[in-house]
């Protein structure tokens, strides 16, 4: 019997326009959608002197640097973090304060870029009924990710948050997964987790003994990623949000 339903957030309760965040070309070189905002902080600022691209690889090397003991590793990397790592490399005295900024700027952009569609609030509304709700997310700055929640008019349904940022632990590791356990209180095999990553949300789920629902309305190629995958197939799939609540019901008459 399912009596908790937890949901991964991007690509799941909410898009994000891929078009606003595509790489931009410079030079030849292709920067990341945030970098030209980032780098115009840096620059008018922090009196950084560098160009665009040469700006782009120094955040580039920053960031290989850092996911080997992080990102690699499962651990999250928050962005003040990597951002004041980055005002290290550019020896930068106020490195707490630019970071902060910089991490405004990056989540600014990639905020402005979320789309929430427009039954997702009804299917939670729906759910919620029956059903106890949770958030277990990877994002690298809670406050972006709550904000979009708030906005969204989610977070009212959800008995728990659970974001990577706030927890250092990333899908698939079993903690984020536990927290979420711990915070239900429900046996793990009472939960359905649902989200769109074979790896973080099918696999992490499946291995902390919860039902998994494999969300592929964002997947381009379904049939595909399964081939590619060594992991556990998804106990369900659905292409869309609104069909939850149908399998859900399905399972508790079952």
């Amino acid at each position: 019997m399912i009596r908790g339903i937890a949901f991964d957030l991007f690509d799941t309760l909410v898009d994000q326009n891929h078009d606003r965040l595509s790489p931009v070309v410079v030079e030849g070189c292709r920067v990341g959608a945030t970098t030209p905002a980032l780098h115009t902080f840096a620059t008018e600022e922090m009196g950084v002197s560098l160009s665009l691209v040469e700006f782009a690889q120094l955040l580039e090397d920053v960031d290989r640097e850092l996911r080997v003991d992080t990102i690699d590793q499962d651990i999250e990397l928050a962005s003040i973090d990597r951002f004041a790592a980055l005002a290290t490399r550019l020896e930068y005295s106020e490195v707490l304060q630019s970071a902060e900024a910089l991490a405004n700027i990056h989540m600014g952009i990639l905020h402005r870029a979320v789309t929430v569609p427009s039954h997702h609030e009804a299917v939670l509304t729906s759910l919620a009924i029956d059903y106890s709700l949770a958030l277990c997310s990877n994002f690298s700055h809670g406050a972006t990710a709550r904000a979009i929640l708030q906005e969204a008019g989610f977070d009212e349904h959800l008995r728990t948050i659970v974001i990577s940022d706030e927890v250092g632990i990333r899908k698939p590791r079993r903690e984020i997964f536990d927290r979420v356990i711990t915070d239900f209180g429900f046996a793990p095999q009472e939960i359905l987790h649902v989200g769109d990553k074979l790896r973080a949300d099918v696999a992490g789920a499946a291995a902390a003994g919860m039902k998994t629902v494999w969300l592929t309305r964002c997947v381009r190629d379904p049939e595909k990623e399964l081939e590619r995958s060594t992991g556990p197939r998804p106990d369900f799939s659905i292409e869309d949000l609104m069909d939850l609540p149908v399998l859900v019901a399905r399972l508790g008459n079952s």
